[in-house]
């Protein structure tokens, strides 16, 4: 009884929207997640890198970090924007189909009237 209802079409068009914008949430987490961890592996390469010459130097961590968290601000917030302006909109067009399909009288699923 619970599918039928997931059947309706605003219902079924809610549960989509709902499912795109937990796809755009979560795949912006794992490009930010992604670009941060990736910089933070480099810049341990650097760090051990630096430490182990003969006249060892400091790595500053900001320097690396700071524009890795900008890069994956930008990066991330551009793959969610991706997701969500294609997913919505096919949402959107695929709710007005169904809605229309559903006002409008089946005419191939019709019984002949009898007298």
């Amino acid at each position: 009884m619970a599918f039928a209802a997931l059947r309706a079409p605003r219902r079924a068009a809610r549960v989509a929207r709902a499912l795109w914008i937990a796809w755009a949430v979560i795949a912006w987490n794992v490009v930010f997640d992604h670009v941060v961890v990736a910089a933070g592996r480099r810049y341990v390469a650097a760090a051990a890198s630096a430490a182990a010459l003969p006249h060892p130097r400091y790595e500053n961590m900001d320097a690396w970090m700071q524009p890795a968290v900008t890069r994956g601000l930008w990066l991330a917030s551009g793959v969610a924007i991706v997701i969500l302006s294609s997913g919505l909109p096919l949402v959107a067009a695929i709710e007005r189909r169904l809605s229309t399909r559903a006002e409008s009288p089946a005419t191939g699923n019709q019984r002949p009237a009898t007298r």
